[in-house]
């Protein structure tokens, strides 16, 4: 591969446009737009519509599912999520692009960490600056760039935007499997490692909420009339975590118990919270059958229990689909002056939801930072410009067939 001079075009669209394409994300950023900040996410919907109707596309609000939640007393609740917002441009293409992102952010409205500011060494520390508006906004810069293009009818293209990821998709996942089905290559901006590094095989995940139901009773007068859920919880909780260590790369880890009142009453009521990380398929099936029969046996008598949630997001192996679009992405890098490597991940993303449904992709494509989901949360300035060009230079290369879409969404149907 070489850069032409139609990519060179598109490369210097992309460089001319440096201070718009940090700028915007970092008022995007000063948007408080947590998971479940339903006016929050709404208001930064608004900003993404209208950027997006800059771009040679169709734009459209796509509502999500409803989910549901258990909360700290064992009620199940039905919780309903923000719009998707789905940007296509070409669907008749013969090359078909999924590009992602998420526009919720792990910070909540009362959270004190809600807007940017550049530290003493020149990074920008701010809620979701990396994760991922930052991304978004490299994503979007990338699109107008390569729409200049003489070759870019070759290449139809989707975005999803979801409000979501940070809860694990429950709304969105529906949409993004159906999208992965549909295209031949991923494209997904979470950020990259602080020095470029992209996530390779991830492992799969899975949330999980047990609810243990007692019998209260006065803890004096008539304690063995009761029956303790969250004496019960802990015995679950400590079998749950017995988990660990009986088969490689499975881990489970006890986020949290809840229930319980005053302290001379008997608790009637527990939550336990948990997650679990799986390597692969074989690795999932065998948790979930564990948890299951933990589930199905109550400690003693007096408790029932309830399971909720399971496996979200399926494990993202380094198959040969997705070894061969690394590599692409490498040599693409390379053109640029990038030294593009990868890692594997414990994480998960949307990247996992678009590999499982059939696509391969490559899901760091945004910017490069750090310390995410903390109130540390960096980006560097100079990677806005370096990821979008790369994004930029691999859409040539899959106009000019130099990367081969086909033959990589081949691959991966192989595997499936």
């Amino acid at each position: 591969m070489r850069i032409l001079t139609p990519d060179q075009t598109v490369l210097d669209h992309v460089a001319a446009r440096e201070a718009a394409i940090i700028g915007r994300a970092v008022d995007w950023a000063g948007i408080n737009s947590g998971s479940r900040n339903a006016a929050g996410l709404n208001a930064m919907l608004d900003v993404l519509e209208a950027e997006a109707r800059r771009l040679p596309a169709e734009v459209v609000r796509i509502p999500t599912q409803g989910s549901t939640t258990v909360g700290d007393d064992g009620t199940v609740k039905a919780e309903a999520h923000a719009d998707a917002l789905q940007i296509t441009a070409r669907p008749e293409a013969p090359v078909q692009v999924v590009l992602t992102g998420h526009y919720d952010t792990v910070f909540p409205a009362e959270s004190g960490f809600q807007s940017v500011a550049m530290r003493a060494d020149g990074a920008l520390n701010g809620p979701g600056v990396a994760d991922m508006k930052g991304g978004i906004s490299v994503m979007l810069a990338a699109l107008e760039a390569f729409e200049t293009h003489p070759d870019h009818a070759r290449v139809g293209w989707t975005v999803l935007l979801s409000p979501d990821e940070e809860i694990g998709s429950p709304a969105s996942a529906p949409l993004l499997a159906r999208l992965g089905a549909a295209g031949h290559v991923g494209m997904t901006y979470e950020p990259a490692l602080a020095d470029g590094t992209l996530a390779g095989e991830r492992k799969g995940s899975g949330n999980f909420h047990l609810i243990v139901t007692g019998k209260a009773a006065h803890a004096g007068r008539a304690f063995h009339e009761g029956a303790n859920a969250v004496a019960g919880a802990a015995i679950i909780a400590a079998a749950l975590h017995g988990l660990n260590g009986r088969r490689e790369g499975v881990t489970v880890n006890v986020a949290k118990i809840s229930g319980g009142g005053a302290l001379n009453v008997v608790a009637d009521n527990a939550v336990v919270r948990f997650n679990v990380r799986v390597p692969d398929a074989q690795s999932a099936a065998w948790i979930t059958e564990a948890i299951h029969e933990i589930a199905a046996t109550p400690p003693y008598e007096g408790l029932t229990l309830d399971l909720h949630g399971g496996m979200t997001r399926a494990p993202k192996p380094m198959d040969a689909s997705q070894t061969a679009l690394f590599e692409a992405v490498r040599e693409t890098g390379a053109l640029l002056g990038q030294t593009i490597a990868w890692t594997p991940s414990g994480g998960v993303c949307e990247g996992n939801n678009l590999h499982a449904a059939g696509l391969p992709n490559i899901d760091t494509l945004g910017v490069r930072g750090g310390d995410i989901h903390s109130d540390r949360e960096f980006a560097w300035p100079d990677s806005f410009v370096e990821r979008a060009q790369l994004s930029a230079l691999i859409l040539c290369k899959l106009a000019s067939g130099e990367i081969d879409a086909q033959r990589l969404k081949s691959l991966r149907l192989e595997t499936m």
